[in-house]
């Protein structure tokens, strides 16, 4: 039973109590792949990906510092690591061929190899918030945070990056703005990336470009942005902030325009992932929910109470919709040729007699009229000098 519920699951989401929870969204249950008695604060799921490109391996680095590997077939664990090194919670985690990339708080980035001598460290700069590695290009990683502006790294060179993103220009006092990355993405098949910022700023970068400020910049709301997620159509993204707002940026406007609202969020959102093929996001929070959206209609499509708080998901590219589809049409059960000629042999056939019809017609209307002479003779008769006496 664990095996068919691991490989249905269409969403994984790592908990702050280090459960890893799998939601079938076709039926709308939730499986809970940890075993709770060990579970401990220590063992907090900071971030996800996934293990292979089929998405039938997920790997999960928690707070200690071990990174585990979940297989979906087996619905077990198959390996775990001792990843420590560094301060902090992972900021990040990547494969890159059969090598681990990790990313600390306190800006440590490592590769680990088969061979633990030919181990990478990479020192990226304290108050690390976010490392990601870009999907066609696995030895590219960007990372962003806390006064730690956007840098792109290519581990193959990990001497200096190869890009390293400037600071905007002074605001209309003339004070120096912060920095503060939360969140960020590569957009698919270019080399620009989006990020998110705890002053509620959304901003392109283009290091093809000879401008290392951003090529793009907006706000929204007033309060710190968590998480980004690039729609399919690649000129929207998704974004998510403290106080439970989510909204869809258009970012083909110059100045980037809010194009609709997502709402239901209760709490701060963590992380929001949006579909490669389907118009759906799904996102979590701490008010431990996860919500699928639908961005054509911008209405949620479907809520999973999940009873922990959520740090992180990953939504499997699998279209589901049509698989539920599939599933409903096999689930009908299929009617036996034989079976339904032997219902239709014992059935009686029923014939149509107009005769009766015509006849009972007649006698009621005969009826009908014998019963209007019989209240005329019933009635009282009332002379023509009575009538006038009253």
């Amino acid at each position: 039973m664990a095996t068919s519920r691991g490989r249905s699951s269409h969403v994984w989401l790592g908990t702050e109590t280090g459960i890893l929870k799998g939601v079938d969204l076709s039926k709308k249950c939730a499986t809970n792949h940890t075993d709770i008695s060990t579970l401990s604060r220590d063992q907090e799921i900071c971030c996800l990906c996934w293990g292979d490109d089929d998405e039938r391996q997920v790997v999960l680095g928690c707070r200690n510092g071990t990174v585990k590997t979940f297989d979906s077939e087996s619905a077990t664990f198959v390996s775990e690591r001792d990843c420590s090194g560094g301060d902090g919670p992972f900021s990040g985690i990547a494969l890159w061929d059969s090598a681990l990339v990790t990313c600390r708080r306190s800006g440590l980035l490592k590769v680990w190899k088969e061979d633990e001598s030919e181990n990478v460290e990479v020192n990226v700069g304290a108050e690390v918030w976010r490392m990601r590695a870009r999907a066609d290009k696995r030895h590219v990683v960007a990372t962003g945070g806390r006064e730690n502006d956007l840098k792109i790294w290519d581990l193959q060179r990990p001497e200096e990056p190869i890009f390293r993103a400037k600071n905007v220009r002074n605001d209309w006092l003339d004070l120096r703005v912060a920095v503060w990355i939360r969140d960020l993405q590569f957009m698919p098949g270019t080399e620009k990336l989006v990020t998110c910022t705890a002053h509620h700023q959304v901003r392109i970068y283009d290091p093809s470009c000879p401008q290392r400020r951003p090529v793009f910049e907006t706000t929204f709301d007033e309060y710190p942005l968590t998480a980004v997620s690039i729609m399919s159509s690649q000129n929207q993204v998704v974004i998510g902030n403290t106080h439970g707002s989510m909204a869809i940026i258009d970012l083909r406007k110059s100045k980037g325009s809010v194009s609709g609202a997502l709402k239901g969020q209760a709490g701060s959102v963590t992380c929001i992932q949006c579909h490669p093929s389907l118009p759906l996001v799904a996102s979590c929070g701490l008010d431990r929910y996860l919500r699928i959206h639908n961005l054509d209609t911008r209405k949620m499509y479907q809520k999973v109470y999940l009873k922990s708080r959520l740090n992180c998901l990953l939504f499997t590219s699998k279209d589901y919709l049509e698989q539920e589809a599939e599933e409903e049409q096999t689930a009908l059960p299929k009617e036996d040729a034989t079976n339904e000629d032997d219902l239709w042999a014992t059935m009686e056939e029923i014939v149509e007699c107009k005769a009766s019809k015509k006849t009972n017609t007649k006698s009621t209307t005969v009826l009908t009229k014998k019963h209007k002479l019989s209240v005329k003779k019933a009635m009282p008769t009332v002379s023509k000098k009575n009538r006038a006496a009253n």
